[in-house]
This record gives C-alpha cells, structure tokens and sequence, in this order.
C-alpha cells in the first residue's frame, strides 16, 4: 500500500474556506447567560413575621447577623421560642455587642438555634421532659395546665403561626451550654 501525502497548501486553504463560512452566517457568538439567583426571605415566614414586629428587633438582627434569617424564611418547618427585645435587653450590652461580632458568628448561631426545633410544634403538642433544639442540645421543657416554660422562661404568647412555622414568645434569652464559658465572660 501506498501511503498518500496531503499538501499543508490544500489543508490551509481548506480550513480558510470552512472558517470563513461559519463566520458569513453573521451569528454572533451566544455567551451563556448567568443569572444569579438571591435567595429571599418568603412572605409570611417566620423571618417576615419577627422582622415586621416591633418586639423582635433584637432577634431579627441576630438572625441576619448569623445568617439564619434565610433559614427560619424558607420553606423548612421550624418552631422558635422567640426571645423579646425585653428579653435580650437583660443581657449585658457589652456582652450582646461582643456577639454580634463576626469572629463570634458561631456562638450567635449556636445562641438562636437553642431557640429553634425541627417542626412545626403548638404548645399544646408540647410534653414535659427535654427537647433536642436546632443546635444539637436539649433543653428542659415544663407543662404545666396554664403555663409553659421552656429552660428557665416563660413563654408568655403562644402559637403565632406563619407559613412555615410557629412563633412561641418567651420573656429570657436561653443559653445552652456549651456557651456557658462565654457568657461568664461579662459577669
């Protein structure tokens, strides 16, 4: 068999030919389209509600300082016991600016989700005993025929439902205890 050799001439003039071809059909070159989807805050959520109320201002920038107001706004089923702006003003303000910090995003989320669980719970679902929070900790939960307090607080309104949870109010910020180091710090 003979081997057949192709002039570099005839490849070049080829590759012209088909380049300025694909060029004529003037279709510029389509560039992918890049949106960028922003996650929002759904109305109705239990982020909208507390960020709408005059009594958790406190705890709705916490939220977003630790990035859990996108969280508690989505579709996921949550239940907080919400702590007042009364609440958070019984903190030592030192203490409450110190964690709000970045470098102390962690123990801020570890601090609000101590007020969260996994589902949507009214009080009268609640048992006594202990319940396993958001953060992984348990807290101590008491019923008792007309009160509920959850740790050491009271929950002084109850069942505000909102589209992807339930808002119980309670008059004390709990504090779990792998965060009781820090917050001994201010005392």
């Amino acid at each position: 068999m003979k081997a057949t050799y192709r002039s570099p001439a005839i490849f070049l003039f080829t590759l012209s030919v088909l380049s300025s071809l694909a060029w004529s059909q003037n279709t510029p070159l389509e560039q992918p389209k890049i949106t960028e989807t922003k996650e929002t805050v759904l109305p109705g959520s239990l982020t909208a509600i507390l960020s709408n109320s005059a009594t958790f201002t406190t705890l709705t920038k916490a939220l977003k300082t630790a990035e859990l107001d996108l969280t508690l706004g989505s579709q996921g089923e949550f239940t907080i016991f919400a702590p007042s702006d009364e609440a958070f003003a019984k903190l030592p303000t030192a203490l409450l600016t110190k964690l709000m910090l970045p470098e102390n995003k962690g123990k801020l989320r570890s601090l609000l989700l101590y007020h969260v669980i996994a589902d949507k719970v009214l009080t009268s679902e609640l048992k006594n005993g202990d319940l396993k929070t958001m953060n992984g900790e348990r807290v101590l939960l008491k019923i008792d025929s007309d009160k509920v307090e959850i740790g050491d607080a009271k929950v002084f309104n109850a069942n505000l439902s909102t589209n992807n949870g339930i808002i119980h109010s309670i008059g004390k910020v709990l504090v779990p205890k792998s965060l009781n180091d820090f917050f001994a710090l201010d005392k």
